[in-house]
């Protein structure tokens, strides 16, 4: 079996003309002129009209991207173990409204608690990425100040943390 690389021309019997525009670990990338973009095995029946040399690596750029992307992906969201309180285990929010016309909504403690924890890992990451950009100075500030008045505005749901170190700070707390 001959290997090749890519900017090959080839033929098809079911797709027709195409050209091979990256290599993978199984196979080949082609674009076919009517059939667009197939991914096909390196034994599957090519009719070879000018071949390429392929480049030593078969790792190409593309993949690589590709799972770089799918680790930051999984991993993105990784959030710290954050213990709820003892006395909220098994427990559960049920939010009554006040129209009598309307039922309750009621949802374990532990999947309401676990949500906030959420948005205080995300507010956590915005600020990393609002102190990493290329704002000036004075645009980070006001950003910044905003988002401790957002997590001024959550410490009322501090009363579920276990640990007082993993609560939520406003602005004039410390």
């Amino acid at each position: 079996m001959t290997l090749l690389g890519i900017g090959s021309r080839v033929i098809h019997p079911d797709f027709g003309h195409g050209v091979i525009i990256n290599l993978k670990s199984n196979g080949y990338t082609i674009t076919f002129m009517d059939e667009g973009v197939r991914v096909l095995k390196f034994s599957a029946p090519l009719e070879i009209i000018e071949a390429i040399e392929p480049d030593g690596d078969l790792v190409s750029l593309f993949d690589v991207e590709q799972a770089l992307s799918r680790v930051l992906q999984k991993w993105a969201d990784v959030t710290e173990v954050v213990p709820l309180g003892d006395k909220w285990k098994g427990g559960k929010l049920i939010m009554k409204p006040g129209r009598t016309d309307l039922a309750s909504k009621e949802m374990p403690i532990d999947a309401f608690f676990h949500k906030i924890v959420m948005v205080r890992d995300r507010l956590r990451v915005l600020e990393q990425r609002v102190n990493a950009s290329a704002l000036d100075d004075e645009e980070k500030v006001n950003i910044q100040q905003y988002i401790t008045r957002i997590y001024g505005s959550l410490t009322s749901f501090n009363v579920l943390f276990k640990q007082p170190e993993q609560v939520f700070v406003g602005a004039g707390e410390n």
